[in-house]
């Protein structure tokens, strides 16, 4: 690989915590919080990202000692491509990309809900229905000037998208310390019934929303050849930026069931907001003002899913496993802009499916997401085996133990998915899921008859021999 197709290495430990916290806190945490509860109860919300988080914290241990490992642009792609060879290894990266589209088209339909919450009569213009929705001009351009621009951002280097992320993310965090603080003093827990909702059911179905949510850390391996820190931080760091999202969604949740009765957020279309308008007396500039945490949190996540998306496309684009075009590096800002176009092209038209397709992505997403996951813990316990001698700055003490839980975990989640069961996908959803995969097969194949096998392993494992050396 040439100077001019080399990452520029800038992220420090803050901008790592940035990138990785910003990413798993996007959005759902204000518009979602009201399914939570009365999905599960507010208890049984609390339980469920209380398992969610465990599932994700021995994910992330595993990752943790992989990345320290193994610190090269890809994350997953090269885990498992080190572990199990070249299709795993592509199935794993294109599940994960899965994953990140949807939370990229998630944010650009989120943001023009806030838009709808702070102005009356924002959405002008009707062009058709969907799933009982109309969809007007105002509030699907919205969405796409939004993902243009969030596409600019990340076009024009790592720099500026990590400042502009801790930015937001300080937005983000007096937002939520103003809920907190205000639930506190002026909710009650007698608010908080039914602490439980739909038995084991309600349960289940806010589980398998929980990978969605968390997903982020994986952004961090992502990176990981612009990160300018020891290895053993980089695993460090994943897992507290995992500590730290557990710890932001559970306290969300207390704050707004001890807040908002049943009755409440069943009148609520943004209950985080009305939740903090309730906690001050009612104030309108309040609710805004958490609104506009929210922003943040669309901004934050919208941009690390960027960095994390484009970076495993890149990978793969390298390998061969993908067009070879983008997998190159702009050649000022450093970036793999053409593989951000690309997802700007996926992700730009989402606001035209209309609100409805926020749960869409979120379950469609979160199983591609399971799958990799899975993958990664896998990888994690046959390197054992198979490279003990590897260098691990980042090591797991047990063995294999944890990425066996791990493992066990993610695979009990990706059940939940499947038809029969009380949380399963809709036709919708599986049709999404469905042409995703289709894509990754006529690309895989393609690129293979064009670049060959051969070639791709050559370039794998020259790129593994760079980073060991």
């Amino acid at each position: 690989m040439s100077n001019n197709q080399q990452f520029l290495k800038v992220l420090g430990k803050k901008d790592v915590l940035a990138l990785a916290f910003g990413a798993m806190i996007g959005w759902g945490w204000v518009v979602s919080s009201g399914t939570w509860i009365t999905e599960a109860g507010s208890i049984g919300a609390v339980l469920a990202f209380a398992i969610g988080g465990v599932l994700v914290l021995l994910i992330g241990l595993t990752y943790a000692e992989l990345s320290s490992a193994l610190p090269l642009a890809g994350g997953e792609f090269v885990f498992s491509y080190q572990a199990m060879g070249r299709l795993p290894s592509f199935i794993t990266t294109w599940a994960v990309i899965f994953g990140y589209v949807s939370v990229i088209a998630f944010e650009a339909v989120a943001l023009p809900t806030v838009f709808e919450y702070i102005i009356p009569s924002f959405s002008q213009g009707y062009l058709y229905t969907i799933a009982g929705w109309d969809v007007t001009i105002t509030w699907a351009s919205v969405g796409i000037i939004g993902s243009i621009i969030v596409a600019w951002i990340n076009y024009r280097g790592i720099k500026l998208t990590t400042v502009v992320t801790f930015l937001f993310i300080v937005l983000l965090l007096i937002s939520g310390l103003l809920l907190l603080t205000g639930s506190t003093i002026s909710g009650n827990f007698a608010n908080m019934e039914p602490l439980f909702e739909q038995g084991i059911g309600g349960l289940l179905t806010v589980i398998i929303m929980t990978p969605f949510f968390f997903v982020g850390f994986d952004v961090i391996p992502q990176a990981a050849e612009e990160i300018n820190l020891p290895k053993k931080r980089i695993g460090q760091l994943l897992i507290i930026s995992v500590i730290m999202a557990v710890v932001w969604y559970i306290s969300i949740i207390i704050g707004v069931s001890m807040v908002m009765t049943p009755g409440d957020i069943a009148n609520s279309n943004l209950v985080t907001a009305d939740a903090m308008a309730k906690s001050f007396g009612g104030s309108q500039v309040m609710a805004n003002i958490l609104v506009l945490g929210g922003i943040g949190g669309i901004v934050t996540s919208w941009l690390g899913f960027y960095v994390g998306g484009s970076r495993a496309i890149y990978a793969l684009a390298r390998a061969g496993m993908l067009p070879k075009s983008l997998g190159e590096l702009h050649p000022k800002y450093k970036t793999p802009y053409k593989a951000i176009m690309l997802i700007a092209v996926l992700s730009t038209a989402a606001p035209l499916l209309g609100r409805p397709a926020l749960v869409w992505f979120v379950n469609a997403g979160g199983l591609g997401l399971v799958i990799a996951w899975t993958m990664v813990a896998l990888s994690f316990i046959i390197l054992r085996k198979k490279a003990p001698e590897m260098n691990r700055p980042y090591k797991l003490p047990g063995g294999t133990v944890i990425g066996w839980f791990a493992i066990i975990m993610a695979l009990g989640i990706t059940t939940l998915y499947l038809p029969g069961m009380p949380s399963a996908l809709t036709l919708v959803e599986w049709i999404i899921s469905g042409f995703w995969l289709l894509l990754g097969i006529i690309l895989y194949n393609l690129s293979m008859k064009k670049y060959g096998k051969e070639n791709a392993d050559r370039l794998i494992k020259k790129e593994i021999k760079r980073v060991l050396e």
